[in-house]
């Protein structure tokens, strides 16, 4: 797949490849979601000051992640419509391609690398 032409850039099956990879990250992130409703609904509460803020501690942290995945999650989403329009791989910004190493370490990425480095140089000259 990395060797794959200019004219080859987001073929028919490199297409089928990413839907299936975002597909089986959003089955997993669902999972996890389930998971965590689970386990914080099973959750007991203790009599024992410091059993009650570790419990807390643990309720706060899991939900941080799960807001994290929450935002993947719309990511992947946004990702499998970008393949359904036809601009899946390709920067939202120049239009030039992601290319395909950087869509392996990242899916859901919506911009080339110096797209992306802009906009982080730009948040943290800005805010």
């Amino acid at each position: 797949m990395l060797s794959a032409s200019p004219e080859e850039y987001m073929s028919p099956g490199q297409l089928a490849f990413f839907r299936r990879r975002l597909l089986a990250d959003e089955q997993a992130l669902l999972s996890a979601v389930k998971e965590t409703a689970s386990h914080l609904q099973q959750s007991e509460t203790s009599s024992d000051w410091n059993d009650r803020a570790s419990a807390e501690e643990e309720h706060t942290l899991e939900l941080r992640v799960r807001d994290r995945e929450r935002k993947l999650l719309q990511k992947i989403r946004e990702s499998l419509k970008r393949i359904d329009d036809g601009n899946y791989g390709w920067c939202e910004e120049t239009g030039e391609p992601i290319g395909i190493a950087r869509l392996l370490a990242r899916p859901t990425a919506a911009l080339c690398l110096e797209a992306q480095e802009r906009r982080e140089q730009s948040k943290r000259l800005f805010g």
